[in-house]
Parts: structure tokens; sequence; C-alpha cells
């Protein structure tokens, strides 16, 4: 098995080698499945979670358990005000190159789905049809009731906010709210997870930007489409828990990579076309 490994200073011709590499591969693919991590989310400036500036340095974990959302209003008015001009505000984030060049792998006919721990919301921000889209840990651009189901954009919610709402309710039912992000002692969404591992299983081309891959479950979904054949990039800063079954490894920004090696593949289809 070929391993473009890049070096901790990779020249140029080696960084241009290995996206050309990727681009063929993708261009002759039926069918890319894309995993997004944290590294993707940090380069439109949101915190990351683990990190040593992430979330969980200013936080406490323990506050975003569903037992204390459930049990403490006083847990719950923290997270909204979070959630609605804090911290985990997703209301002025953007996509970034990243996100755009995902959505040109959909223009171009390729993109079997976006698999991402994330939840910003931005691949669908950045056109990316949300039937392709399985947030394996939920939603923080939207909220959603516990008892109908119904979904509110957040920042419909954070206007309910400024005008004083502490504890908002359903407009519907008045049942509870709640972030529709997987909290801390809460399953993830079974049919996700379910679908994620199915395309897993089927894709020519799993490609993964901006994840360590060392949050399970989620980091089965690349191992899954290895072993069952699929060529797996990965394209990370840093080592990751994968690397030993990729079939090329970039060291390298999502953002900075990703949009060369999908107008590589356009160019090859256009050639393909002539």
């Amino acid at each position: 098995m070929l391993k473009a490994y890049c070096s901790e200073n990779p020249t140029m011709t080696d960084l241009t080698h290995q996206v050309e590499e990727v681009a063929n591969l993708i261009a002759d693919a039926e069918r890319v499945l894309i995993f997004t991590g944290a590294g993707v989310s940090t380069e439109s400036g949101i915190p990351d979670f683990r990190g040593t500036d992430g979330i969980w340095q200013k936080y406490n974990p323990e506050d975003f358990t569903i037992q204390k959302f459930l049990s403490d209003k006083q847990v719950r008015k923290r997270q909204w005000q979070m959630l609605s001009s804090g911290d985990l505000s997703m209301s002025k984030v953007k996509p970034n190159p990243a996100h755009y060049a995902i959505t040109d792998l959909e223009n171009i006919g390729k993109l079997y789905g976006v698999v991402t721990q994330n939840v910003d919301g931005l691949h669908q921000k950045a056109g990316v049809s949300e039937e392709k889209v399985f947030q394996l840990h939920g939603d923080l651009s939207h909220a959603v009731c516990l008892e109908c189901g119904h979904r509110y954009p957040m920042d419909m919610v954070a206007e309910w906010l400024n005008q004083g709402m502490e504890d908002p309710a359903c407009h519907l039912c008045m049942g509870m709210l709640k972030p529709d992000a997987v909290l801390f002692g809460e399953q993830l969404p079974i049919k996700v997870l379910m679908e994620s591992e199915r395309r897993s299983r089927k894709c020519d081309v799993c490609m993964v930007l901006g994840s360590t891959l060392s949050v399970y479950p989620a980091c089965f979904i690349p191992q899954y489409a290895a072993q069952a054949g699929a060529k797996l990039i990965i394209i990370n800063i840093g080592p990751t828990e994968l690397d030993h079954l990729a079939h090329i490894r970039i060291e390298g920004k999502a953002g900075d990579v990703t949009p060369a090696i999908i107008r590589g593949v356009r160019t090859r289809l256009e050639v393909k076309h002539d």
C-alpha cells in the first residue's frame, strides 16, 4: 500500500505530488465520503473542546450532562447564555475554504456524504445538502423540543433570550427546549450513526479532515471505510490514531489543502470530458 507522508517540513514538490495523487483518486472514484473533526471548525474561529485553550478549560464538563440540564434551571440558563452570545454562539461564524471545497465536491457529483464530529452546522451553511450531512454529535445551530421534536434555529432562540426569556420553551407544545447537540450522558443519534457506518462501508474514498481520530465511536467510521477497501486519505496537523491505515497522509490545514485537491479534481474531470 502506498503511503505518502509529508515530513515535518515538506517541500512544495512533496505536497504538490500528494495533492495530485488525492485528486486522481477522487476523480476516479464514484462515492467519496468526507469525515471532519474539530480542526475544520477551529479554522473558522470556533474554539475546540479538548485543546489547551478549549471550552473545557473554561467550563466544567459536568455542567453539560443531560441530567444536569434537565434538573437544574441555573445550568440551563448558563448554557443558553453561552449558546446565544457566548463561547458557543454559532450565529456569526462562517464557513472556511475547507467547507466550500466540500460543497464544490458535491457540485461535481462526487460527494457521497459528510460525517462530522462538529456541531456548528457550517457544512450546511456552506451549501452542502442537508440530507448528505451526518452530524454524529448533533447540531448547536438548532434547538429541539424534548416533547414534540420540533426544531428551532438557534438565532430565533437567541432573540427570545434577548427579550428576557431565561428558560425557553417550545411555542407549539410548551415542552422544554434543549440544544440539539449530544450532551454527556446522551446516546449518539442512532439513525445518523447507522447511516454513517453504512456509507463508510460503501465508499471508494474516505477523506479525513482536521481530526486526530481519537474520539470513539466516531473514529470507527474512517476505520470501517479502510477495512472495507476504501482509500483512506488523512489531512491533519499532527499525528492521528489511524495514520497506519492511511493510503495518503498529508500534514496541513484542511482549508489550505482541500481546495487545491478539489481544483485538481475539476481539472481532471474537464480533461476526461473533452
